[in-house]
């Protein structure tokens, strides 16, 4: 599959797999600004590229597996970049103060391009029991 990808910035990385069997691809920050809402600050990444993603698929934005070494968290979890979203790809995490953060440079984040299906919901009176029933968080074990 051929995804069409912009460059916003002379700076931007285009994302490609560093190794065989991967499913995301790296995404690089060109840019860095502090963003304040509410009682949080954010520190706001951009990474200078814009996806043409084809209707029928998704683009998942997820941290990397180095945030753990950082004081960020991604305020959202997971972004959705929809097929209709022309804009530049952007990482918001909220920001422990005094810890170590991402530079423009560094790799801020991943993409995953999947195919997702249509749904229709259908309102019923019953939903079918299963073995788990209503159980909820924590309700499957340690």
């Amino acid at each position: 599959m051929v995804v069409k990808i912009k460059k916003l910035d002379s700076k931007a990385v285009i994302p490609s797999y560093s190794k065989a069997g991967d499913a995301a691809m790296d995404l690089t920050a060109t840019s860095i600004a502090k963003v304040d809402r509410d009682d949080f600050g954010y520190l706001e990444y951009g990474t200078g590229l814009a996806f043409e993603i084809p209707e029928g698929y998704v683009g998942l934005l997820f941290p990397r597996s180095s945030i753990s070494n950082s004081g960020l968290i991604l305020s959202n979890s997971v972004g959705v970049l929809d097929s209709g979203y022309r804009g530049e790809v952007k990482f918001r995490f909220k920001h422990i103060p005094d810890t170590m953060y991402y530079k423009p440079g560094d790799r801020v984040g991943q993409i995953i391009i999947i195919p997702y299906p249509q749904i229709t919901l259908e309102e019923v009176e019953e939903l079918s029991s299963s073995e788990r029933s209503e159980g909820g968080f924590g309700s499957t074990g340690n």
